[in-house]
């Protein structure tokens, strides 16, 4: 018999009120395993018991913090192999990929680790004689982690690993799809030197288990990454306490090729952008805005390219790219797909669903052309093995494009024209500007974020996460007269 993994709530592994089953996209005959569902009772007792580990957490000296982020970061680095074939079993990336980000995720507690000696304060005169001033940032208390299965360590990771860094306690909720890669990140934590109940694994749906918890008032903060309609409900719960929110939700990516640009870059950049963890990206490159000029070679050797890479089972050592999560995901990427034609762009290559050795939710990679930038595939975020090409007559245009979304995450320009591509830095409206580089991927030091509808709240990552895991204190103190 299979054995159901449990939820970690108040310091405890504990069984829910119902079971889900996580099967593996690559091969649906292969059970990843069965996951509890936690119930409102689990919820309660895991806010109830982390408010008071939190209070204990916090004064935890620096050197005990550091010491349990560092054990965390450097078990997940010594385990990226093993952790990340579990990812990409039950998620559907090549192993590649898993592996790299169960690394990856390492490294951030790693870097918030260190981070545990750098918090630093802030001292002035005061205006009024004999007065000195001190600010220093507190805890902000218990904060709700709600993170998405197309990262299921990292995203995750860089939302916990800057919480505990600045002394507070975490209430987590991952995504359904990969309960697997949660339930082996929790275990690392709970067997570090902390407060009982100051991590809590809390696995349910959206509806039930997240609604409550966002709408708790016993959660002081909230960071979310997921969709744009998910992230306003989220918004709206949490303003009835005036929770504390920082959201990473939708994106519509564009990558600007010029007329002097190196094709062959242009076009690796954009097949690794448009492609690479099947399109399951926040910072996938889904438009490619390119120049007239180059616009038929650079189609042609995209075309080539796509239909070119192998698809295949996430663990096949030949694998450039797996399947889709899930049968919903590969539903509605088949139904934009379906969508593009209807709206008069062509659907050049792809876009089909591929039937393989191994039962699963296998797309070809799907290139359109012929679209316009107010055609509905390149307005909404269709998290697809989908790219649209959008023709151009020069670099003025380009911009005016890229900038023509209601999202801003990330955009992207290949030219090897210096002053043209500072002008795009400067100009494009997205929270990350890249040049002769792929739209997707990023550091873990630096601040990430978007625009309009792709953020809400501080930044992610550096030490902008300081703005949001931490409230400002400012102490005026009066030394009196010296006798």
């Amino acid at each position: 018999m299979t054995t159901t993994q449990q939820n970690f709530i108040a310091g405890e592994w504990r069984n829910g009120q119902d079971v889900i089953e996580n099967r593996n996209p690559s091969d649906l005959s292969d059970l990843v395993g069965l996951y509890a569902q936690a119930g409102p009772s689990d919820l309660d007792d895991a806010l109830a018991q982390a408010r008071k580990a939190q209070q204990e957490w916090a004064g935890y000296g620096l050197e005990r913090k550091q010491a349990v982020l560092m054990s965390i970061g450097n078990e997940l680095m010594a385990h990226a192999e093993e952790l990340g074939t579990l990812l990409s079993r039950e998620e559907g990336k090549p192993l590649a990929e898993g592996k790299g980000e169960v690394y990856r995720a390492g490294q951030f507690f790693t870097y918030y680790a260190a981070e545990c000696l750098r918090q630093l304060g802030e001292n002035a005169d005061s205006v009024r004689a004999g007065v000195e001033i001190d600010v220093r940032r507190e805890p902000v208390g218990v904060v709700a982690v709600i993170s998405p299965w197309n990262f299921p360590t990292a995203t995750a990771s860089w939302k916990i690993a800057p919480a505990l860094c600045y002394g507070n306690a975490v209430i987590w909720k991952p995504a359904n799809a990969t309960p697997a890669s949660a339930v082996a990140l929790t275990q690392i934590i709970a067997r570090q030197d902390i407060p009982k109940g100051l991590f809590n694994l809390v696995m349910g749906s959206g509806g039930s288990i997240g609604q409550r918890l966002v709408e708790s008032p016993e959660v002081d903060a909230i960071s979310f990454t997921g969709s744009v309609p998910v992230g306003k409900q989220i918004a709206t719960a949490a303003i009835q306490n005036l929770t504390k929110v920082q959201m990473e939700m939708g994106s519509k990516n564009a990558l600007a090729v010029m007329d002097d640009a190196n094709l062959d870059l242009a076009v690796a950049l954009a097949l690794g952008g448009a492609f690479g963890g099947t399109g399951q990206k926040c910072t996938a490159s889904s438009r490619l805005v390119v120049h007239a000029s180059v616009h038929d070679a650079f189609v042609e050797k995209l075309i080539a390219g796509a239909s070119a890479m192998r698809v295949g089972h996430a663990l096949a050592a030949d694998t450039q790219m797996g399947p889709v999560v899930s049968e919903q995901q590969l539903a509605e990427n088949l139904a934009y797909a379906e969508l593009g034609r209807t709206e008069g762009a062509e659907l050049v290559c792809g876009g089909q669903r591929l039937e393989l050795e191994h039962q699963g939710y296998y797309m070809a990679p799907g290139v359109f052309v012929n679209t316009r930038n107010d055609m509905r595939i390149n307005r909404e975020e269709m998290f697809a093995p989908l790219t649209s090409v959008i023709k151009v007559d020069g670099y003025d245009e380009a911009l005016a494009v890229v900038n023509d979304t209601k999202f801003g995450l990330t955009s992207g320009i290949v030219t090897q024209n210096l002053a043209r591509a500072t002008h795009f830095r400067r100009n494009a409206k997205t929270g990350v500007v890249t040049v002769n580089l792929p739209t997707a991927g990023t550091d873990y030091h630096v601040p990430f974020g978007g625009r309009g509808d792709s953020s809400y709240g501080p930044r992610e990552q550096g030490r902008s996460a300081a703005e949001f895991y931490t409230t400002v204190k400012t102490a005026y103190i009066s030394a009196g007269e010296p006798e």
